[in-house]
């Protein structure tokens, strides 16, 4: 089984987030679970999901503690030092930012891939939402699942211009990531 725990902000699309991963992860012939984890949220208030995606069924129902990954979608949280508690050995988390992965990676002990996903989106879709680049680069860099299955998840939730929008940014940002180069565990 793997797990996942995902950070944003209010309106950043976190929830989205986990809900097209777990339908990615369905549509690759996985098991899977997605959940949000909050209270009485505004916009730009801290966010939690996490998903589980297993080739079993899976029986766990409790949060998701100890991630083997990481997707932050708001640089500013990083500013919290618990933010890859639980986070495995050999795991990794992506970044919505503007600095380097080296940057990120050093300074959390972990290895790091960094996307400009919000800049994507603004100039994709027209609105500063990066889950749907966030998504993207971090399938291309693990290979867990086809980008095809990433499509085939925004096909069953959008329409129209927002889906159009939504799969150029899937193209874009699976484009500015080598493919597969978390496909193996890192050293811990």
């Amino acid at each position: 089984m793997i797990e996942y725990r995902i950070h944003g902000r209010g309106g950043q699309g976190s929830v989205a987030a986990a809900y097209l991963l777990a339908a990615a992860a369905f549509h690759a012939g996985q098991m899977c679970q997605a959940f949000p984890a909050f209270g009485a949220e505004r916009r730009g208030a801290p966010v939690t999901a996490f998903v589980r995606t297993d080739e079993h069924p899976i029986r766990l129902r409790s949060q998701v503690r100890e991630p083997h990954f990481l997707i932050v979608q708001d640089g500013t949280l990083l500013q919290d030092a618990g933010i890859t508690s639980g986070l495995r050995p050999g795991g990794g988390m992506i970044v919505n930012t503007t600095r380097t992965s080296e940057d990120i990676s050093e300074r959390f002990g972990h290895r790091a891939l960094t996307v400009r996903a919000t800049e994507f989106a603004v100039e994709e879709i027209g609105r500063p939402i990066p889950n749907t680049a966030l998504l993207a680069a971090f399938l291309s860099a693990t290979g867990l699942f086809p980008i095809d299955s990433l499509a085939a998840a925004l096909r069953e939730r959008f329409s129209g211009e927002v889906l159009e929008g939504n799969l150029r940014l899937v193209e874009r940002a699976a484009g500015t990531v080598e493919r597969e180069t978390w496909k193996e565990p890192a050293d811990a």
